[in-house]
């Protein structure tokens, strides 16, 4: 199980198709020691995760060839992604567009740009209602 308050656990996969957000947030990740794999798309997402096994996926919404709505599907299709944090990455901060992108069944919602000095604690309050779960959870 993924410690939140620990960066150094973290596994993940950052897809965005803009390659100033993806080598930023890559980065900053890494920075903290935490393995990051990178995806410019749906399609090579999918393609990586044939080998690789994360527990945080930041997905852009908005990509050519497959869109994050999409992406998103096709992993949790996947029995070994159920327990995969999933958490929105856009720059559509519109009313209703955090809603639903939560109720498609996204763990969490970080817009962009990303506040990098505050990324982590981004990703964990984006995830909060995960966190919770596990907290409540017997050990």
């Amino acid at each position: 199980m993924i410690n939140w308050n620990d960066i150094s656990t973290w596994v993940v996969l950052v897809v965005d198709d803009e390659p100033d957000n993806l080598e930023v947030v890559a980065e900053t990740l890494e920075f903290h020691h935490a393995a990051v794999k990178t995806a410019d798309d749906g399609v090579q997402a999918l393609d990586l995760l044939k080998h690789f096994q994360p527990n945080i996926i930041l997905l852009d919404l908005s990509m050519p060839r497959m869109d994050g709505w999409k992406t998103r599907l096709q992993i949790k299709s996947d029995p070994r992604f159920e327990q995969t944090t999933i958490i929105a990455l856009s720059a559509h901060a519109m009313d209703g567009d955090i809603e639903r992108a939560l109720k498609a069944g996204f763990d969490g919602y970080i817009t962009k740009p990303v506040d990098i000095a505050n990324l982590a604690d981004s990703i964990r309050t984006a995830a909060t209602d995960i966190i919770q779960k596990a907290q409540a959870q017997p050990s």
